[in-house]
């Protein structure tokens, strides 16, 4: 089926004034018509709060009780008994100088996640104009600046996703697959919304969970209802 016909078929089967409960959009995101690859299944979060704020950001890091059926390549900066403790645990890449110097001298960015030990972070806040703009910077509060490396390293690959409100106000997450089970999605984007949801900032005023839309990277995105979504998350 092509493209366009797929998505008109996809969009004559939702209700676009329909806010649905989470295991409804979830089954209905389901039978939609499938692509040639296994899609993504990503959650936007519409929040009430001004990321402008420091007081109002929202950001947070959990491992998806399924994963999020990929497998990325994880680059650890490290030395000593850190880098073999990092390599044990399956990093894809570590170093120390040397990481750095191929990223600052030949824009080398084969790697989706960074970790860092405490002790590299003089080496690695110099790549902050590099890691910064594509979200890569370890950062203590989404535990990949740690001392414990190796546990870092088994939990990103067994499918810690990162989550942060953009300026618009938005969170966007990938939850899996689309050939997930319905149950496995349900529970991932349980995951996320009960994080987000505890994640609120003591400043944030009125309505803070605003509008939730599912989606498969190709599909149209379906509304769903934020009182199921307390609900599954509770």
């Amino acid at each position: 089926m092509a493209a366009g016909k797929r998505m008109k078929t996809a969009a004559t089967q939702i209700d676009r004034a329909k806010s649905y409960p989470l295991s409804d959009a979830v089954s209905l995101l389901k039978s939609l018509p499938v692509t040639k690859f296994d899609e993504s299944v990503d959650l936007a979060i519409n929040l009430g709060v001004d990321p402008k704020h420091a007081d109002q950001m929202v950001r947070g890091s959990i491992v998806l009780p399924h994963g999020t059926g990929k497998s990325l390549r994880v680059l650890v900066f490290a030395k000593g008994d850190k880098e073999k403790e990092a390599r044990d645990a399956g990093a894809d890449y570590v170093g120390a100088e040397d990481l750095a110097k191929k990223i600052q001298e030949e824009g080398w960015l084969d790697f989706e996640r960074v970790i860092a030990a405490p002790d590299m972070m003089g080496v690695v806040g110099r790549l902050g104009k590099v890691l910064g703009p594509r979200g890569l910077m370890p950062n203590p509060k989404l535990g990949t600046v740690t001392a414990n490396v190796g546990q870092a390293v088994r939990e990103t690959k067994a499918g810690k996703v990162e989550y942060r409100v953009e300026k618009a106000g938005i969170v966007h997450v990938s939850i899996g697959k689309r050939s997930f089970s319905p149950e496995a999605l349900v529970a991932n984007a349980s995951a996320i919304l009960d994080a987000v949801l505890r994640a609120k900032p003591a400043a944030s005023k009125g309505t803070y969970m605003k509008k939730v839309t599912i989606s498969t990277t190709m599909g149209p995105g379906i509304r769903v209802d934020p009182s199921s979504v307390a609900a599954h998350a509770a």
